[in-house]
């Protein structure tokens, strides 16, 4: 039987602790299992399993860079990284494009010491309540000169909204939308948006 202070499905909780002083909010994220990639085949997807569920510290780990989506109602949290992405739930970790297991061990261990550091400084962040979404291609399309003029090396204006998302292309990549003055308010949009 777990002790009082044991959380029943995680382990040890933030709350549950001692000392006020103790920064730490969670131990270790364990390898639970690992899976074939799809979207990079010989690639891996690692799932981990946090000592204590990150239902406390999700919304503050929402207010840094690289945030794909955030869902508080669901208490999920997608950040980009390259390649590949984290994606963070109460009780389980995903991490995909993962080289070998090695490389998901260091990933998951990388995470615990940044998920410890964002609790460390909760107090100088300001949680995030709403939900958040990355712009989609269509929302990048929009905006593109749409003339499909392949100068890009894009078969397609909806082909290089997708680069762009994916950090494979850069706006200046885009003759249509860098040599036409007209577009600087178009440009000045995607600057921000991406």
């Amino acid at each position: 039987m777990k002790g009082a202070d044991q959380h029943p499905r995680y382990g040890r909780c933030p709350g549950d602790r001692e000392s006020v002083q103790e920064m730490i909010y969670l131990e270790s994220i364990a390898l639970a299992r690992i899976l074939p990639c799809l979207a990079e085949p010989g690639k891996l997807i690692v799932i981990g399993r946090p000592s204590c569920s990150l239902e406390e510290v999700i919304p503050y780990l929402a207010t840094l860079p690289s945030v794909i989506s955030y869902n508080p109602d669901q208490c999920t949290l997608t950040f980009r990284r390259q390649p590949g992405f984290f994606t963070l739930q109460r009780g389980e970790v995903y991490i995909t494009q993962v080289q070998d297991v090695q490389e998901g061990l260091e990933l998951l261990g990388a995470l615990t010491e940044s998920i410890n550091a964002v609790w460390e400084h909760r107090q100088e962040l300001v949680a995030i309540t709403a939900a958040k979404r990355s712009p989609r291609p269509f929302d990048i399309w929009a905006l593109l000169p749409q003339t499909n003029c392949r100068q890009c090396g894009e078969p397609t204006c909806m082909a290089f909204a997708v680069s762009l998302l994916q950090r494979n292309r850069t706006l200046k990549e885009c003759p249509v939308l860098t040599a036409d003055p007209q577009s600087a308010d178009r440009r000045a949009a995607l600057e921000a948006i991406l």
